[in-house]
C-alpha cells in the first residue's frame, strides 16, 4: 500500500513537513504530549486524536507515530521537526514541561 504522506523523515530523528494543507500531530509516546506542525510552527495538539486516516483527513491533518515501524520503530527522546515556517525545531522529551522542551534549533535551513 502506497500513499503520499505530508511529511518525509531524514536520518534517525528528523520530521520534515512538505504539505501546507495538512498539519502533522507528532506522537511520540502515550505519556508525552503531542504536538502539532503547522505551516507557521509548532502548538501543543490539545484535541482528541482522529479514530483513523479518513477523520485524520477530513480534519487536515495527518497523526505521524514516531515509535510505528513506518517511522522510526522506537519512541524517541530528541526529535527535529523542519517546519514550512524556515524553522528547525528540536524536541527534546526530556524536558517535557520546561521552556526547552520545544524550541528553535535552526532558524532558516533554506
Amino acid at each position: 500500500m502506497s500513499f503520499d504522506r505530508a511529511f518525509i523523515k531524514s536520518g534517525r530523528n528528523t520530521i520534515i513537513h512538505k504539505d501546507k494543507k495538512l498539519d502533522l500531530v507528532i506522537v511520540n509516546a502515550e505519556s508525552h504530549p503531542k504536538i502539532k506542525v503547522t505551516a507557521t510552527g509548532l502548538v501543543p495538539f490539545k484535541e482528541e486524536l482522529p479514530r483513523n486516516r479518513r477523520e485524520a483527513k477530513e480534519r487536515y491533518l495527518e497523526v505521524v507515530q514516531i515509535s510505528s515501524a513506518d517511522v522510526f520503530s522506537e519512541v524517541k527522546r530528541l526529535l527535529f521537526i523542519q517546519s514550512l515556517d524556515g524553522r528547525e525545531y528540536k524536541v527534546d522529551y526530556s524536558k517535557v514541561g520546561t521552556k526547552l522542551f520545544v524550541r528553535i534549533h535552526q532558524d532558516s535551513y533554506l
